[in-house]
């Protein structure tokens, strides 16, 4: 078996992680179709029936219209929906749901995307393979909490920011040729050479002249010019394992309608946009997943808005996926079905969806990578 942590990228397989921080609405993502409980508790903010986007072979769920740019992969197999899923955390804090669902769990050394990496590096040293500057990329100002760990890792707001500048040909050429003789510390050898390598190959990419494939056209905002980039490196073949990225402002307890519009014609064209670009043949290789900490109360409150839940979705698109369908121990809405103050009870726990992506991406050890926490991995995902 081979592990997808050389230098040159050429056996690479890439898991994209976005992350929905605020707390994404599942019930207005992917709400339940012909639910008079759905209904008659959010009579001001609720998405219609009439206006929902039938799934075919679904009849418990639509799709947002909003996200309608999403039914391409999903008719093509490619993407699928996991409902009611969350972590055991109770508290209904931003902080702690963070904290717990990009550590793994309570108490955990690093972040479990971290440990899945150094659970890689471990498998491949043993058959001298080293792993990537560019292993795991940030696509933000900061290393999130789930890489906390990773052996490597950077954080980046522009691929144009990897470099050493202008001009630096003879300077680089010295700094490799110091890296080549340093023989008092091979690892940091290995390191610096790597380092220098992965730059050589970023600077060859022109991202302000990179070309789209199949047509497809990336927004002008943060969220699609990020998985432009992360397009651009995965077909750059750079080592690239995995790629973490945020979708910020999901906390909708004022105007919902206005705050969710926006963030969600964001995602459905950023992620539509992506799976165009890519094409089958880059997405066989690709896994991307979307996650939020918690989701909505059922009830509307008093400002047209929605308070902390529990319960929400997840999507997950890419090659290998057993997509075009909604995956849900759903139990409906009424009031004795809820949890606590009116929430949507979690059914499925988000390390369970996460097991069989990792797998796929060749994870060897998964008690190491949650650690504390009896897995009962999703069958049919």
């Amino acid at each position: 078996m081979q592990v997808n942590i050389t230098g040159n990228g050429d056996n690479r397989r890439t898991l994209v992680v976005v992350f929905l921080r605020g707390g994404a609405d599942g019930l207005t993502l992917v709400p339940p179709v012909g639910d008079s409980d759905y209904q008659n508790q959010r009579p001001l903010i609720k998405v219609d029936d009439r206006d929902m986007i039938n799934l075919e072979g679904e009849d418990r769920f639509g799709l947002h219209p909003l996200l309608e740019p999403l039914l391409v992969p999903y008719k093509e197999g490619q993407l699928a929906v996991v409902h009611c899923v969350g972590t055991e955390d109770t508290t209904r804090s931003h902080f702690e749901a963070q904290d717990l669902m990009e550590h793994g769990g309570k108490n955990t050394a690093g972040g479990w995307l971290g440990r899945f990496l150094r659970t890689q590096l471990d498998s491949g040293e043993q058959q001298g393979l080293k792993i990537s500057p560019l292993s795991a990329v940030a696509l933000g100002q900061s290393i999130p909490e789930s890489l906390r760990g990773a052996p490597s890792a950077t954080a980046l707001e522009s691929l144009n920011n990897f470099s050493l500048g202008e001009n630096t040909t003879s300077f680089t050429q010295q700094l490799e040729s110091l890296y080549r003789s340093w023989r008092m510390s091979p690892g940091l050898s290995e390191a610096g050479l790597g380092t220098i390598q992965a730059m050589k190959r970023i600077e060859k990419l022109d991202t302000n002249d990179y070309q789209p494939e199949n047509g497809a056209e990336y927004r002008n905002h943060s969220f699609s010019q990020g998985l432009r980039q992360v397009a651009q490196l995965i077909k750059a073949r750079v080592g690239l394992d995995v790629v973490s990225l945020d979708l910020n402002g999901w906390d909708s307890h004022f105007g919902q309608l206005t705050v969710m519009g926006q963030l969600l014609s964001e995602l459905a064209h950023g992620l539509s946009t992506f799976y165009r670009d890519l094409g089958r043949q880059h997405m066989e290789t690709v896994s991307l997943v979307v996650m939020t900490e918690f989701g909505r109360r059922l009830y509307m409150n008093s400002s047209l808005g929605t308070d902390h839940g529990r319960g929400s979705v997840m999507f997950i698109m890419g090659g290998g996926v057993n997509g075009g369908q909604v995956i849900s121990n759903w139990k409906g809405l009424k009031s004795e079905v809820l949890e606590g103050p009116g929430d949507l009870p979690v059914t499925t726990n988000y390390r369970n969806v996460l097991v069989p992506i990792l797998k796929r991406h060749r994870a060897t050890d998964l008690s190491a990578i949650f650690p504390k926490f009896e897995l009962s991995p999703l069958v049919d995902l």
